[in-house]
């Protein structure tokens, strides 16, 4: 009965990041498709971590400075895919977006999920 018991706690413990995982796969080939299709691919970290790496083709907007700079993006009707370094703030972005009238905001979550 012990180990079943450590078996099924086991599962349960690595079920989030399994799930995880694979949402990860299908959001960056979703954000790969959505940029070949002409979304703007939008870097919210800050300017110094968008210095050390980004995305190619990536324009860097820093959530913290969206609300002074959404306008850069155009016009709402424009599709944007947004990610950062854990998907914390690019949840935030996308939720400021959507209110802002941004009808198309797809949050990749963290820039690895891209590969």
């Amino acid at each position: 009965m012990k180990s079943v018991l450590v078996v099924v706690v086991a599962v349960l413990a690595a079920a989030p990041f399994l799930v995880s995982c694979s949402h990860s796969r299908s959001a960056g080939a979703e954000a790969h498709q959505r940029v070949e299709a002409g979304a703007t691919l939008v870097d919210v970290r800050t300017p110094e971590e968008f210095a050390a790496g980004h995305l190619p083709g990536a324009v860097n907007i820093p959530v913290e400075e969206l609300s002074q700079r959404f306008a850069e993006l155009g016009s709402p009707r424009k599709p944007l895919v947004v990610y950062c370094r854990s998907g914390a703030r690019s949840r935030r972005a996308e939720l400021f977006l959507k209110e802002r009238g941004f009808q198309d905001v797809f949050n990749l979550g963290p820039m690895s999920a891209w590969e």
